[in-house]
């Protein structure tokens, strides 16, 4: 049987897809923003961790004996958490916060089978926001919107996300969106992958 990843997310699709793992796509039904809600005096980190696992949840819930992977990602800049923009304005809103400054994504992988976690695991990148002008924003907006409005963060960094950054801390993969090399070792002690 091949993993279930409970997510509608490209960049994730795309990192499977290169490793060579097995997987078909089952979004899990998970109210995020109402997850996040309760969630307001929780580090980062163990709010990604908590929105991977709920969707892990639900997938696994939706399949039983099968293996679901539940991954979410979301940053925090100056102690905030920002997670994908409503709009393009906000998106405009969220880069004039973040310029500047730097920048932590955490990314997080829950690994379920039969309602029952076997595995997870998070990890944090840094990145460096340079000095972002309004005209930049504009047209970075122009050039990339609506597809950085799925991203936490607004941007993709194997695109023109890369423009948003001075230096860059940390795992590319968790950068993407998901701790990828941990996931990969995961997947071969589960019997998944070879």
């Amino acid at each position: 049987m091949t993993l279930i990843l409970a997510s509608a997310s490209a960049s994730r699709k795309a990192m499977l897809e290169a490793a060579g793992v097995a997987f078909e796509v089952r979004p899990a039904d998970v109210d995020e923003a109402a997850i996040r809600r309760e969630l307001v005096a929780v580090p980062p980190g163990e709010v990604a961790m908590i929105l991977a696992e709920a969707k892990a949840l639900a997938g696994s819930a939706a399949a039983p004996g099968r293996l679901v992977l539940g991954s979410d990602s979301l940053v925090d800049v100056c102690g905030r958490i920002f997670g994908k923009p409503h709009g393009r304005d906000e998106a405009a809103e969220h880069l004039r916060m973040f310029s500047g400054q730097p920048m932590r994504l955490h990314s997080a992988a829950v690994l379920m089978r039969d309602c029952a976690c076997v595995w997870r695991h998070g990890d944090v990148a840094t990145l460096q926001v340079r000095a972002l002008t309004q005209d930049f924003i504009a047209a970075y907006l122009d050039a990339e919107w609506p597809d950085v409005g799925y991203c936490a963060g607004v941007f993709r960094i194997e695109g023109r996300g890369v423009q948003l950054f001075e230096s860059v801390a940390g795992s590319h993969f968790t950068v993407l969106g998901m701790p990828l090399l941990p996931l990969l070792g995961a997947l071969r002690e589960q019997g998944e992958i070879a």
